[in-house]
């Protein structure tokens, strides 16, 4: 049972290994983590609201398979390590450690604005993906209700949209996911990267514990929404020796696609990792880091990160393409080696066919 905490003063240190993944104080929140000897002391929180001038924004990145993105929140409470949005709490002057988990911004007209543009004569309708860089359903989210909120706007409007999500808390909004799933119109993706829970509390420690998200993936595919699994990223010797596991756990939830993408880490998010690393996995570090770095060599100059279009998110060389490999055929033995069905932008309408048809 993991908690979450009212908007409290944060902390703005790079990394803490005493307590650094303690869970929030609040609301119960039913993520899967039950502890016998009591909870570790809370990560204070700060919220700060703001008003987004804009809110969809339009991918850049040509391997990306999403055009459109909304993210209500910045910063994430879940804490993963891995987490590439980390650097983003720089550019406001924080750190991307321990502010990016407990300095949170929330853009709290965020459906209203979608509305405005989504109504704008000019919105040329297609999917949206729905928490790209941050989880939408964060533990802040029981507070805000943003996420349902842009739900609403979307089922309004027949607007199709796909989640992904490592949080059970998307549950709550089955009732409106439902009837937009009859329609193809949404889709989720439940993000599942272990099976192992020491290692899931130690690289992301507040989210959804891994047998949870499982189950979410039953319940939704038992509401009928369409549902695939994200085992992203993967590590060498980290969660990497998982990867059939991982796909037949989620294979038999229910999933219906999947895809993965290797652990990347841009600016910041090396030294961060590294540390982190070194605190709870001395024994395999050094093993970690030199296959990390034969995945992102560059004629023959290794390097922990590769900022390359495509390859990014693959790595190359020989550990690259033996990921690749058994993520394929682990795939293609369950029925995983697909999309989830494409979602139909011909429903749409803006507020003003709404009252036009309200006329008649």
């Amino acid at each position: 049972m993991n908690t979450v905490s009212a908007p409290l003063r944060g902390r703005g240190a790079t990394f803490n290994p005493h307590h650094r993944f303690a869970a929030l104080r609040g609301e119960p929140v039913d993520d899967g983590w039950y502890r016998e000897d009591g909870e570790p002391p809370a990560l204070a929180t700060e919220v700060r609201e703001e008003r987004a001038r804009s809110l969809v924004v339009r991918n850049q990145s040509p391997d990306l398979h999403f055009g459109l993105s909304i993210n209500p929140y910045r910063g994430c409470e879940h804490g993963c390590i891995y987490c590439y949005a980390r650097p983003n709490h720089g550019y406001v002057g924080l750190s991307p450690g321990l502010d990016f988990e407990s300095r949170l911004f929330v853009k709290v007209d965020a459906a209203e604005r979608l509305r405005a543009e989504l109504d704008a004569s000019g919105w040329k309708c297609e999917p949206i993906n729905l928490g790209s860089a941050t989880d939408a359903y964060q533990p802040i989210e029981r507070r805000y209700g943003l996420t349902r909120a842009l739900i609403e706007v979307m089922a309004a409007r027949r607007q199709p949209f796909a989640i992904v999500t490592k949080s059970s808390l998307v549950e709550r909004d089955i009732d409106l996911l439902a009837p937009l799933a009859a329609d193809r119109l949404v889709s989720v993706y439940v993000t599942v990267t272990t099976l192992d829970a020491d290692l899931a509390r130690h690289w992301e420690p507040r989210a959804a514990a891994p047998w949870r998200r499982l189950q979410t993936m039953r319940r939704l595919r038992e509401a009928g929404i369409p549902v695939g699994v994200s085992l992203a990223p993967v590590a060498p010797f980290l969660n990497e020796p998982e990867i059939e596991r991982v796909l037949a756990a989620a294979s038999e939830a229910g999933a219906q696609a999947a895809f993965y993408q290797v652990l990347r880490l841009p600016w910041e998010l090396r030294e961060l990792f590294v540390q982190w690393l070194g605190t709870h996995y001395p024994d395999r570090a050094r093993r970690v880091l030199r296959r990390m770095a034969d995945m992102r060599s560059d004629e023959g100059r290794a390097r922990l990160n590769d900022p390359r279009f495509f390859s990014r998110m693959t790595g190359q060389g020989a550990w690259a393409e033996l990921i690749r490999l058994r993520f394929e055929l682990a795939a293609r033995r369950l029925g995983l080696a697909r999309r989830l069905p494409e979602l139909r932008t011909d429903l749409f309408r803006r507020g003003a066919d709404e009252r036009q048809l309200g006329l008649f």
